[in-house]
């Protein structure tokens, strides 16, 4: 079939990378190796840190970002997602450079979570601190009349420490505990649903964890990809 060729623009970190991948592999119908889709992956976990430079500590990750998306358009890729929330912030500077489209993970959970959940109104957002400064699910959310709350600046310290423990490669029930400690007080203060805004929350918060929905942008966009894949190629 002449279906479209995936891009994944990755490395941010490497195991939500990986997430991402597994994830389109069982989102898609196959019975055999061929029925799969065309992937191509730039794993680049030499792009700097997408948070310290949002806050105005780190180095410019735009221009990896935009030679790791060419990487992909020159490899044969029709469309890219990339599984980090906060490279989304420069996602427009990426797109101006390069001549194939790229998926935004955030504004398609917005679309998904108004068709999926149409009466919940209040959603706590679970995300790194760049996320939050750059008030990335705020535009498209509000654009919806859906409220975006946000944990206090000490959950959102430790909310930060689990992400960086995930990337480390450390995971562990104690982390999950944590994790569902500052979803439970979330609940309390009114939210509807919790969106794992960060592709590393995925890896250690899961649905029946908490007793409201886990908003998962990394299934999401995985979702998106499939029905983008399946589509013919143009020459």
């Amino acid at each position: 079939m002449n279906q479209k060729i995936i891009g994944i623009l990755g490395g941010m970190g490497p195991e939500a990378t990986l997430d991402l991948f597994h994830k389109i592999i069982k989102l898609t119908p196959a019975e055999k190796d061929q029925d799969h889709f065309r992937i191509i992956i730039d794993n680049n976990p030499k792009i700097p840190d997408r948070t310290d430079a949002i806050s105005g500590t780190g180095k410019d990750p735009l221009p990896e970002l935009i030679i790791t998306g060419q990487n992909l358009e020159k490899a044969g890729a029709d469309f890219i997602i990339m599984p980090c929330n906060t490279a989304h912030y420069f996602i427009s500077g990426i797109q101006r450079n390069i001549n194939i489209p790229i998926l935004n993970m955030i504004k398609e959970s917005a679309n998904y979570f108004k068709n999926i959940f149409p009466s919940l109104k209040k959603v706590c957002l679970f995300a790194s601190k760049g996320t939050y400064k750059a008030k990335l699910y705020n535009f498209f959310f509000n654009a919806k009349n859906i409220d975006i709350l946000i944990p206090t600046p000490p959950e959102q310290d430790k909310i930060m420490d689990l992400i960086y423990m995930v990337k480390s490669g450390i995971l562990s029930e104690e982390m999950k505990s944590q994790i569902i400690k500052i979803s439970e007080e979330q609940i309390k203060k009114g939210a509807q649903a919790i969106i794992a805004g960060c592709t590393e929350i995925p890896l250690i918060l899961k649905d029946k964890d908490i007793k409201v929905p886990i908003i998962d942008p990394t299934n999401i966009l995985a979702k998106r990809a499939v029905k983008e894949a399946k589509k013919h190629r143009i020459y």
